[in-house]
């Protein structure tokens, strides 16, 4: 059962740090390369670059919430949420 999870690429799980600008502030973000491929897939999706989505996204939090404790858990986090609400309605925790 659990070579699905262990048998993967180790590539998909190793780090990259990319440095970008958001909201005018340079800055560093490490995520493993899943995460930043769903996130390039996500920015694609909305007519964007990585970076200026990234930084309408950190905008946008700090609109709603102020500044968010962890941006890199948000940003996995909001991977889950992309995958849930491509999977389908009820599926997942994104409606919660």
């Amino acid at each position: 059962m659990c070579q699905m999870f262990s048998g993967q690429d180790p590539q998909r799980y190793a780090s990259t740090t990319r440095r970008l600008r958001l909201n005018g502030q340079s800055t560093s973000i490490r995520l493993e390369n899943s995460f930043w491929a769903i996130i390039d897939e996500i920015a694609a999706g909305q007519g964007l670059s990585t970076p200026v989505f990234l930084s309408t996204l950190h905008s946008e939090v700090l609109q709603l919430r102020g500044e968010p404790s962890n941006f890199t858990s948000l940003l996995r986090c909001a991977c889950l949420v992309h995958i849930e609400a491509k999977a389908g309605p009820g599926l997942g925790v994104a409606a919660e």
